[in-house]
């Protein structure tokens, strides 16, 4: 057996390799898009199931293509829906300690709270830093 044998054999085994890999990531991430459509119904989704274990490369070569847009734009919706709730909850829990002391001292001027509540929120502001 010559080094050229061996060689090609490596090759074509890192090629088939990387084919397989790439087949289970797209199998996968058309799974998770199929169970992430709302559109769809039940029964659809058991069908394109079905189809998935009886002709596995055929199904999903044709699921990208018939529903490949689709798939995008959903993931592109989630991704900016997790965007905006990490946006939201990062502005809700981020007020400075000057934010906070600011508008409690707008609630003691207005007579809302007391000295002694006002003293409470700032020391509070002031720890949480």
């Amino acid at each position: 057996m010559s080094f050229w044998e061996n060689f090609w054999d490596i090759v074509w085994w890192a090629f088939s390799a990387m084919v397989f890999f790439a087949y289970l990531f797209t199998l996968f991430a058309v799974i998770g898009d199929l169970f992430r459509d709302q559109s769809l119904s039940g029964w659809a989704k058991a069908i394109w199931i079905i189809f998935m274990v009886i002709f596995p490369f055929l199904t999903v070569l044709v699921y990208i293509i018939a529903r490949g847009k689709g798939m995008n734009e959903r993931a592109m919706e989630r991704s900016r829906a997790a965007q905006e709730s990490t946006e939201a909850y990062i502005r809700r829990v981020a007020a400075s300690p000057s934010e906070e002391i600011s508008k409690a001292q707008d609630l003691l001027n207005s007579g809302s709270i007391n000295q002694e509540e006002f003293q409470l929120i700032k020391n509070r502001a002031l720890t949480s830093v």
